[in-house]
Formats: structure tokens, C-alpha cells, sequence
């Protein structure tokens, strides 16, 4: 298996080169040349695996010669070890048709722990071959930062500088990421937005100050191998509920596009994936985009999903590019125009591309808190407002009936308990595993929301 880029114009890489990578060097994306398929066969021989034999197996024809099965499974068992239920990604019933899958048992409590707990492991097994040190950048717009950090705090040859937007994470959320005082660990909160502060880290990787001295790298969705693993869950979920001889529908509340793109991914790869529900907040250049194909950034609006305040989302340029017919000079084309004006039309292929699997909803804050409170109050479950958000979409979608809904519920309610007691009257607590969170040290450098700023930091204690 080889790996392209959205734009054409990179060299095609193997996985180990593509998960290093990260950002492809024109700037693009990098995606498989072509998806491998499952029979129906296949996928009804994964009912009764363990998670971890789960993932082995759907990632084997991505990670092709770069890791043997043998050993792609010994990885797989590590980082699913460390979470606290049995079942890595638990199932949920809320009624007879909405379903939701709990992403949120890992050591930092949200979704981006079941990517990056294997992407952590990936970096250390391939660093150990030999070559230069790695130096991953990156932007979070509050999960995706502490994942990475749990991930790779303390491991060798690896700094890891963790860009997030200054008072637009939750206390939570902040301190998983500032309490890490691993010497490879570097967090910078900027003045402005997740955009501006992923807007950085895109630069970084076209920067010959800084490719030219540091082998950077990515732990955001950009990076394939994070995606990759994220595709596992969706074929968990469908092998329970029938898959492949009945079909699954999926609402994900969503921002960057990684998540839902994995369930895209999954479809490809021959899951009966019924349509996935594009939920939004207020920030809903997604919604847009998929409803009237207006793919236009307006100002970064703060809510209580600070993970969905996005107003780029630099996944959907994968779903553009495959949806597109894979021509990657127009891609490359399409985006120079979008990053110079912050404004593109799909074109016709793209929309229809999109709208054979895709469907979307805005949420406002009234509908997230009514999700909240409905899941408690007829189903017994406390949901954060990420899901919350997930769930609103799930049950105003008029598709079949028949078909099980699953949200994805990406975070612990205590990611967000301000949000959670307000919508409920009920504060949940912080899981026992995370410990005395609120009690630890601090450590966060505060720069401006300055490209240079932000780049003489790096270039200043990368590889110290």
C-alpha cells in the first residue's frame, strides 16, 4: 500500500514515510492510492474478536510491509491495554432506534485517545529503525492535545509542541495538556483561534527554517495513521449491530472532519454504512458546504463545543479529492483558491460525491442542551455537549427508521461539567484514573497569535 497526496504533486509514500510525514510537502493530505474491500465474509468473520484483534486486522492492508501482522497486533494490544473498559469503545442503548458508542475510555477521557495511543506506539516503533529525531507540531482545539501529549510524554527522540487557542478549552481540557511536565513536552496557548493556531502548524511544514533543520511531524487528522486507526470503531459498532447484513447509520459531532471521514473510510471498505450524519454547531461551514455547497470561513464563533468551533476543517479536503474523481492539480487548484479568499463553491462532482453518504445538521445551543437533558431524563445518560450535539442531529434525521442510529459520543461529560450541570442539575466527576488534576503544576508558555512568534519558540527548544 502506497500513499498520495490531495495535490498531486508530493512523492507517493509508504506507510512508515506517510505516518512520519504527516503533511504531505505540496501541502496536501495524504490518502491510500486506492481502499482495500472486505467481503461480506470477512466482516462477519470479525463478530466475537477482541477490540485489539479488531484493529489489527482492518489495519493490515493500510500498514502493509511496514509492520508484519505479528507485530502490528502486539501494538494494538498495548495501546488498547490501557483503557478502563474491557471493550475499548462500549455500546450504548438510548431507545429503539438511537444507539450510542462511548469513545471516551481512554487516559485522557475523550476520542482521540483511540488513535493516538497507537499513534504514539507507531512513532516509537519506526524512530527506532534510525533517522533524525522527530519534532510533532500541532494545534487542538482541546481533545486532541492531550491525547497526543499522553501519547508520546517522555518517549525518546520525540518533542512534541501542542499549539491551543488561549481561554477556548475547557479547565479540563487545558490541564490534561499543561500538567504534563515531560521534558519533550512544550504546550503554547495563542492569542487567537483553533484556525489560526492549525493555520500555523500548516505553515510550519512548508517552512525550510524549519524543515530544513527538524523532521516535523503531525498528530492532528491530517496525519493518515490517526485516521486509520479511527476506522476500527465504526466497523466494531457495525459488526454488533448486524453488519454486513444490515445496514448502520452514524451521527458524529464534528469539526475537523476526521472522525466522520473515518466513517466514510469504513464504507469504502465495504461496511454497510446506511448515511453519516454531519452534526454541526453554530461554526457550520460543514453544514453549508454539504447542504448548499458553500464552503466559506466567517469569524470562529466560542460555544460550549470548543472542539467543533472550526471554520476550516482540513479533512474535508480528503472527502473533496476522493468525491472529486482524484484529480489532485484541480484540488491543489481549489485550495490555493480557498486559503487566499477563505471562500470555495464544490463543484458539481464533489456534491454529488458527498451526498451519496453524506447528510448534515445545525445545532444551536438550545438543541444541545435539550439533547442533554433528553438522554438523562428517558435514557439515564449523562453526555457532554459534543455529544450532545451528535445526538440533536441523530434525532431529527429523517432517514429509515428501521436503520440504528449510533452517535459517537467523543468525550467524558466531565470534560465539561459547567456545560453538563447547567443542561441537567447534575456535575459529574472527573474518573478516579485521572487523579488529582486540579491539585498539579502548570506549565504553558502564552505567545501572540504571530506566525514568527510561534516559530521561534519551536526553533528555540526543539531538540535540546
Amino acid at each position: 500500500m502506497d500513499y498520495i497526496s490531495t495535490r498531486g504533486s508530493a512523492p507517493a509514500l509508504d506507510f512508515e514515510g506517510a505516518t512520519l510525514a504527516g503533511l504531505a510537502s505540496d501541502g496536501g493530505l495524504y490518502v491510500p492510492r486506492e481502499w482495500p474491500r472486505f467481503s461480506e465474509d470477512e466482516i462477519a468473520a470479525m463478530a466475537g474478536l477482541s477490540y485489539a484483534e479488531l484493529a489489527a486486522r482492518i489495519m493490515q492492508p493500510f500498514v502493509g510491509d511496514s509492520l508484519t501482522p505479528e507485530r502490528l497486533l502486539e501494538l494494538t494490544t498495548q495501546a488498547y491495554g490501557r483503557f478502563a473498559h474491557a471493550a475499548v469503545t462500549p455500546l450504548k442503548q438510548l431507545d429503539e432506534q438511537q444507539w450510542l458508542l462511548e469513545l471516551f475510555h481512554g487516559p485522557t477521557l475523550a476520542f482521540k485517545d483511540v488513535a493516538l495511543q497507537l499513534l504514539g506506539l507507531l512513532f516509537e516503533e519506526f524512530l527506532g529503525r534510525g533517522g533524525d529525531p522527530l519534532t510533532i507540531v500541532g494545534a487542538t482545539s482541546g481533545d486532541t492535545g492531550s491525547a497526543a501529549i499522553d501519547a508520546v510524554a517522555g518517549r525518546a527522540r520525540v518533542d512534541i509542541f501542542m499549539l491551543h487557542p488561549k481561554g477556548r478549552v475547557s479547565d479540563v481540557q487545558r490541564r490534561q495538556m499543561t500538567t504534563v511536565l515531560a521534558p519533550n513536552v512544550y504546550n503554547i496557548a495563542i492569542d487567537g483561534s483553533f484556525d489560526d493556531a492549525q493555520a500555523m502548524v500548516k505553515r510550519m511544514f512548508g517552512d525550510t527554517a524549519m524543515t530544513g533543520r527538524f523532521r516535523i511531524s503531525a498528530v492532528n487528522s491530517i496525519n493518515w495513521a490517526r485516521l486509520m486507526a479511527q476506522v476500527v470503531y465504526y466497523f466494531a459498532v457495525g459488526v454488533q449491530l448486524g453488519a454486513p447484513h444490515r445496514k448502520i447509520a452514524f451521527s458524529v459531532p464534528t469539526g475537523n472532519f476526521g472522525d466522520i471521514f473515518a466513517g466514510y473510510v469504513a464504507a469504502q471498505m465495504g461496511l454497510p454504512v446506511a448515511r453519516l450524519v454531519v452534526a454541526t454547531n453554530v461554526n457550520d461551514i460543514l453544514y453549508r458546504a454539504l447542504s448548499d455547497g458553500d464552503y466559506s470561513a466567517g469569524q470562529v464563533v466560542p460555544t460550549a463545543t470548543p472542539s467543533m468551533d472550526i471554520q476550516v476543517s482540513s479533512n474535508f479536503e480528503r472527502l473533496l479529492f476522493d468525491a472529486g474523481g482524484r484529480d489532485g492539480a484541480a484540488m491543489a487548484e481549489q485550495m490555493r483558491g480557498f486559503e487566499a479568499t477563505k471562500a470555495m463553491r464544490l463543484t458539481n462532482a464533489q456534491r454529488e460525491g458527498a451526498a451519496r453518504l453524506f447528510t448534515s445538521a445545525r445545532v444551536e445551543a438550545d438543541g444541545m442542551a435539550d439533547a442533554m437533558r433528553w438522554a438523562w431524563e428517558h435514557a439515564g445518560q449523562i453526555i457532554d455537549p459534543h455529544t450532545a450535539v451528535g445526538l440533536a442531529a441523530a434525532r431529527v434525521d429523517d432517514g429509515d427508521a428501521s436503520i440504528p442510529m449510533v452517535t459517537l459520543a467523543t468525550a467524558h461529560p466531565a470534560k465539561f461539567r459547567d456545560a453538563v450541570e447547567r443542561a441537567t442539575g447534575r456535575r459529574p466527576a472527573l474518573p478516579a484514573r485521572v487523579g488529582s488534576l486540579f491539585e498539579r503544576e502548570e506549565r504553558c508558555v502564552s505567545l501572540p497569535g504571530d506566525y514568527a512568534a510561534v516559530r521561534d519558540f519551536v526553533l528555540a527548544n526543539a531538540g535540546r
